[in-house]
């Protein structure tokens, strides 16, 4: 088989009822991959499957599933191992952000973020990477974001937790050389999704202008975990800019992320948990 050749394995997605969740699915599903998607929107899941089922022939299984509850990581895989399907590629693409300061934003919200960003990403790595080695064959995608390089004011939590999805999968990646199995941590800037909307956040001049395409940091990131890659930041100005922190002393890096996310906020939302959490705090 080719190195990059997934066609006729089983990928799973989580987030995958929007944005780039549905890229990532897409993406895999024209290399040829069956696919398990997984939201909480089961019509939006269903809308998903039947496009895929259509455009690229291969199978797709929906599991409508909330993954912030400390138990559903166990509850989806034993649910897929239940199906009989051996997981080679894991997505873990769910998540979201929450805009404003610590203080202001509720404990219930910065909670669940916080269980859905790390503790749930970490459980389905630890579950599904298992099988992975022993089959000597695996890719997994960890969705970070360019706030992983900074802290971020108005979104610091959610930053931290893209810093720990960050160090996290680069060290995994590492302590994986020579199963065959790889993680690949995907860090984009802002991104048209709903992540905006979810975190309550009017977007800036910045972010308006600093937008990337989902299915474009889908392809990105699909090729660079195919290729085994440890890290990757989409967009040569996003890559140019974390790139350059390393060189930028880290209040100043820290007062330029605030004057960037400077803005207002919406009427609050009720946090979506299969939405993306990728394209935030740059």
């Amino acid at each position: 088989m080719a190195r990059y050749d997934i066609s006729g394995k089983w990928a799973l997605v989580t987030g995958a009822s929007s944005g780039l969740g549905v890229d990532f699915a897409r993406e895999l599903a024209a290399r040829g991959s069956h696919l398990i998607l997984v939201a909480r929107r089961e019509e939006l899941l269903a809308k998903v499957a039947g496009e895929l089922r259509e455009q690229h022939g291969v199978k797709v299984e929906c599991m409508a599933f909330d993954l912030v509850p400390r138990e559903a990581a166990s509850e989806l895989y034993a649910q897929v191992q239940d199906k009989g399907i051996e997981v080679d590629i894991l997505v873990n693409n769910a998540g979201f952000g929450l805009f404003g300061t610590f203080q202001e934003l509720s404990w219930e919200r910065q909670s669940a973020m916080l269980d859905l960003d790390i503790m749930t990403l970490v459980h389905l790595t630890k579950l599904f990477s298992r099988g992975m080695v022993a089959r000597r064959y695996g890719r997994i995608m960890q969705v970070a974001s360019i706030g992983a390089y900074q802290s971020s004011p108005t979104y610091a939590a959610y930053s931290a937790a893209k810093s720990f999805v960050l160090s996290f999968g680069e060290a995994l990646n590492f302590e994986l050389r020579g199963t065959g199995v790889s993680c690949t941590v995907v860090s984009p800037g802002v991104t048209a999704t709903e992540f905006l909307k979810v975190s309550g956040q009017k977007p800036t001049l910045y972010q308006r202008m600093m937008m990337m395409r989902s299915d474009k940091v889908a392809r990105i990131g699909v090729r660079a975990m195919l290729k085994g890659r440890s890290s990757i930041v989409t967009g040569f100005l996003n890559a140019l800019t974390c790139w350059s922190l390393r060189f930028t002393p880290r209040c100043i890096a820290t007062w330029m992320a605030y004057q960037t996310m400077k803005s207002q906020r919406t009427t609050a939302t009720k946090p979506l948990a299969d939405t993306s959490g990728a394209e935030a705090a740059s």
